[in-house]
């Protein structure tokens, strides 16, 4: 996000080896056959462990997944170094440089966290035996998997944008700050309308963090379905946390500057939250579908380590697709106007006022966002398809009312949720655009995180029935 009066950095040259040319050859060699052990060796610990029943422990679960890391690790970097050394190539471009800095430092980090898991896993075999089964349960071990995963995107994230900032040049002005122009409403409007988003985000969170402390409290809820529940709980407040503090914090001090690291940060977590709310929707989706569709073997099919695949995939897709956009966005320059037309850096607002050439970003917002839109959503489709048919085919009144109440709560959070995308992306305004779009934004940032918990409150007698046992709970203790 720079200035046009600059030269920066196309590409670097990567030197390479301290060995000489004709050794080269020699070298390339040996490292092709040390990368390929890398990989086939790894492969093959996945393979044993995933076939071998007897290999199903947590000690062999953490194993797998550094197995998986250390090829991903090695593959950062040993295919560039292979394909420089047979080409006689050096140069690598600036989004390559800037990937291989952020996979490079995820990987490692994943690494030395699944390093420690297994270290704790090894002292709990060691030390409490007796135990080992209860305290290593599939939870924990997917706990500490998960937050091995957070921990490094974050590091990695953090260091990559400081990185593209530096990487921009030093011989040049750069944006060092937006304008956020807000909501459309008059200054004398602003307070009312203040207390409205600040009860609206307030209700969000203490509405989403309820539903998570439920789910955790009450056994009964320890089943996939709330499981996915919870996580989208989560999401949703971290949603409307992106945004939401910001813009409160400028209307409360008729402040609108954002500064170019904040905005970075900013484009990120929304595109990856926004990401991850919608790949666990079809998650549960999925899972509604089983829970009808094949009830017999819904425990069966629903395992806890599908539920942790179906968790953990949203993240890392979610992840790679706020990675993407935010890297194109970095490389753009903005040189003429940087007052934006919303309450917060969104992507596409952000390329209307660029200089640059944003056809590249344009064409990747276009083919990643219908795959991350249209593909979850035809899957919800197909599942929901399937669900109706077998709907149909109930033989009971009851059956088919005991249908629906599983699934009534996520077909109304779909249809919100997937409604105000339709009304913004697919029947455009005439006039007034940038309006429709800033209150449309207010829609599915604010309001659509706070309306969730209440969707499945009202219409779920299992959280009802929690809420009232931890009340009655409260009341007796008193």
């Amino acid at each position: 996000m720079n200035k046009d009066n600059h030269s920066s950095a196309s590409e670097f040259i990567l030197l390479g080896l301290p060995i000489r040319k004709e050794e080269q050859g020699m070298y390339y060699a040996l490292f092709l056959v040390l990368y390929l052990t890398t990989v086939l060796g790894n492969l093959l610990i996945i393979l044993l462990i995933k076939l071998d029943s007897r290999l199903h422990t947590p000690m062999y679960f953490f194993l797998s997944h550094l197995a998986l890391t250390d090829i991903s690790f090695s593959s950062v970097t040993a295919p560039k170094m292979l394909m420089n050394m047979l080409t006689h190539s050096q140069s690598i471009s600036y989004a390559g440089c800037v990937s291989q800095v952020f996979f490079f430092i995820l990987f490692a980090d994943i690494d030395s966290f699944l390093l420690t898991s297994m270290a704790y896993d090894r002292y709990v075999a060691i030390c409490h035996p007796l135990h080992y089964n209860i305290i290593m349960s599939q939870r924990l071990c997917s706990l500490l998997l998960i937050v091995s995963w957070v921990l490094s995107v974050a590091n990695a994230l953090l260091h990559t944008i400081l990185l593209s900032f530096l990487m921009t040049g030093d011989n040049q002005t750069s944006a060092s700050e937006f304008i956020l122009l807000g909501l459309p409403i008059r200054k004398e409007e602003q307070g009312m309308y203040y207390a409205q988003f600040l009860v609206l985000y307030l209700t969000t969170v203490l509405g989403n963090l309820l539903i998570i402390l439920l789910i955790r409290l009450d056994s009964r809820l320890h089943t996939p379905m709330y499981f996915f529940l919870s996580h989208l709980a989560l999401t949703d407040i971290s949603f409307s946390s992106v945004t939401a503090p910001k813009m409160l914090m400028n209307m409360l001090m008729h402040s609108q500057p954002i500064s170019y690291a904040g905005c970075i940060s900013q484009v990120f977590f929304f595109l990856l939250f926004a990401g991850l709310d919608n790949l666990l929707l079809t998650s549960m989706a999925y899972d509604r579908y089983v829970a009808i569709c094949h009830p017999l073997h819904y425990t069966t099919i629903m395992s806890q380590r599908l539920c942790f695949y179906l968790v953990s995939v949203p993240w890392v897709l979610s992840s790679a697709n706020a990675l993407v956009h935010t890297l194109l966005l970095t490389h753009l320059s903005f040189s003429r106007n940087n007052s934006l037309h919303h309450f917060f850096c969104d992507l596409t607002t952000l390329l209307k006022v660029s200089s640059s050439d944003t056809t590249v970003n344009e064409l990747v917002i276009l083919t990643v966002g219908l795959v991350y839109t249209i593909v979850p959503f035809m899957c919800i489709l197909v599942s929901y398809g399937h669900i109706g048919a077998t709907i149909l085919r109930a033989s009971s009144i009851k059956g088919i009312c005991k249908a629906l109440s599983t699934c009534g709560s996520h077909l109304s959070v779909v249809s919100l949720y997937y409604g105000t995308i339709i009304g913004l992306y697919f029947f455009p305004s005439s006039n007034n655009t940038n309006d429709k779009d800033v209150i449309v934004a207010v829609l599915y940032t604010v309001v659509t995180p706070m309306l969730n918990p209440f969707i499945y409150s009202l219409r779920n007698q299992d959280i009802k029935g929690a809420l009232g046992n931890i009340l009655s709970r409260g009341r007796f203790s008193v």
